[in-house]
């Protein structure tokens, strides 16, 4: 059974190796996977993943959004199988061709999911960028139609905001995986954020997320550990 702390998905967005390698340390027993981004993984390679895997029990989640030709994306998702990586993105985009080659690159050895919409994207920033007036400005319409693309091409889940997990959920079923990033506890006050549709980990859990993208409300607490315990204990009275 998944334990709460299983949950929480802890982003190694840090400004060099060193940092990275002791938050694994610091955090390691206490979150349930690694997310190693495109900024960590041009800096370091494969090899924080292998640090990840030599030294911690937690998984990695490889966020490296994919989006590129077929047989690109294709390609780079055969790499990523290689590496022992539990989770891969791509970015749903415009093709379901494109899901379909890392769903065939990925071979069953990493389990792939689809990025929706960002959960730093306004309903003014669809607009903008051209897309149907049907999509703006509720952005569940576009949220739900990309993760139907990402079903159909085998995806085995998605990225998206804890505000529309449940909605996915009771259109693709309980075993299509929804991970959510943009997750703030209540007691984290922050004018900085650029995170657009967020909710606190209890709702996001309640509302169907399986899996929790938690960075400043512990990277930027003075007691990392302290916070990711608390943040587990929040997750552990909703489940």
């Amino acid at each position: 059974m998944k334990s709460a702390k299983d949950y929480i998905i802890f982003p190694l967005d840090l400004p060099s190796e060193e940092e990275a390698k002791r938050y694994v340390g610091l955090l390691a027993d206490h979150v349930g996977f690694f997310k190693v981004g495109l900024e960590l993984f041009i800096r370091t390679g494969p090899e924080i993943v292998r640090f990840i895997n030599s030294t911690a029990a937690a998984g990695v989640f490889l966020d490296l959004k994919l989006h590129d030709i077929p047989a690109t994306v294709s390609g780079a998702m055969s790499s990523i199988a290689g590496l022992g990586v539990t989770f891969a993105t791509v970015h749903c985009g415009e093709s379901s061709r494109m899901l379909e080659a890392a769903v065939a690159g990925g071979r069953g050895r990493v389990r792939i999911l689809g990025v929706t919409v960002l959960t730093s994207v306004s309903a003014d920033d669809i607009k903008t960028a051209g897309y149907k007036p049907e999509f703006f400005p509720d952005l569940t319409r576009l949220v739900l139609k990309k993760a139907e693309m990402a079903a159909e091409a085998g995806c085995d889940g998605v990225v998206c905001s804890g505000l529309e997990a449940r909605m996915i959920k009771d259109h693709l079923g309980d075993d299509f995986i929804t991970v959510t990033p943009g997750i703030r506890p209540l007691w984290v006050s922050d004018n900085t954020d650029d995170q657009q549709r967020v909710t606190t980990p209890a709702q996001a859990v309640q509302n169907g997320s399986d899996y929790l993208v938690i960075g400043r409300p512990i990277r930027d607490a003075d007691r990392p550990k302290e916070a990711a315990v608390r943040i587990a204990e929040e997750i552990a009275k909703v489940i």
